[in-house]
């Protein structure tokens, strides 16, 4: 059952998005001031803009706060700190990747991805405490899915912003294993604490809001399990996001040119080198052709497209 309007306290507006953009959460204070958790995708942040200025309904949106730094949940953060001047607050893990804008540390054109560059004006460091909507939230590290990322508690409503940490049916891909890097434990080990404490609500970076709890984390964990038995289908499953997330963005492309700016793509290079080690272009076709035979992607004529 996805959660209701009627459970979602009242401080709080969660602008659940399409999948290749994060949910926004807006938190609103008792002084009309308001602090916004993730700022989805670059390619949408004008209707991210508009979205939230509708939320705030002449609210003054005083701070941004992201779970973590993949591009999907801060690909606003330069628009909208701009616009409504907001100041920006990130997870520490990355800090000094934004300060001198490492395109490369952070990620973005290893996953075929853009953000629009921003600063920052404070970290959140896990174990810190937050005060957004009028209720303390306590920021808690979540890696796995990033190793920098955190999920934002609150313990008197028992609510969660889990990021990717937790979805209704599952969780991020692990990409720090196919780096040849521990994800899968931390990954198990944030599904353990969430199982602790035992939230009301949660409320995803992707996906509805729930309150099955229970019923989402055996879920997670048997994907976990599986994911675990088989490195390689972890390895599908990151290559795999990736294509879909790049269809999504851009609709359709000549398979041709996918498979040249797959090349581009640093994720995707691992991945074959790791696990498949087929031709280049091979890899590429087969992982299309099985997301196509999934009924998440079409293929005709040699064009690509993403189906909805």
């Amino acid at each position: 059952m996805s959660a209701g309007s009627a459970i979602v306290p009242s401080t709080m507006r969660i602008l659940e998005r399409g999948w290749v953009s994060s949910n926004n959460v807006v938190l609103f204070d008792a002084d009309r001031s308001a602090t916004l958790v993730d700022t989805g995708y670059v390619t949408h942040s004008e209707q991210t803009l508009q979205l939230v200025r509708h939320a705030l309904d002449g609210r003054q949106l005083t701070r941004i706060i992201n779970t973590h730094l993949h591009s999907d949940h801060c690909g606003g953060n330069a628009l909208l700190s701009r616009e409504l001047n907001a100041t920006i607050t990130i997870p520490p893990g990355h800090a000094e990747a934004v300060q001198r804008w490492d395109d490369a540390a952070l990620g973005f054109s290893a996953c075929g991805q853009t953000c629009d560059r921003f600063s920052f004006d404070a970290v959140v460091r896990p174990g810190e405490h937050l005060v957004m909507g009028g209720s303390d939230w306590q920021a808690v590290a979540s890696p796995g899915h990033d190793p920098h990322s955190i999920v934002l508690w609150n313990a008197d409503d028992r609510t969660l912003i889990s990021a990717d940490a937790l979805w209704e049916n599952g969780f991020g891909a692990i990409f720090p294993e196919v780096e040849s890097e521990s994800g899968f434990a931390e990954q198990r080990a944030i599904l353990e604490l969430i199982s602790e404490l035992k939230p009301r609500l949660v409320i995803p970076g992707h996906g509805a809001p729930f309150t099955e709890v229970d019923q989402a984390l055996a879920r997670a964990f048997a994907r976990l399990d599986a994911l675990e038995a088989s490195p390689e289908r972890n390895a599908r499953s990151v290559i795999k996001t990736l294509l879909k997330f790049h269809l999504l963005i851009v609709r359709h492309v000549a398979l041709e040119e996918l498979i040249q700016r797959c090349g581009g793509w640093q994720y995707a290079r691992i991945v074959n080198e790791r696990y498949f080690r087929l031709p280049f272009p091979e890899f590429i076709t087969c992982n299309v052709q099985e997301l196509v035979a999934g009924g998440a992607l079409l293929l005709h004529n040699g064009v690509v497209a993403n189906r909805d």
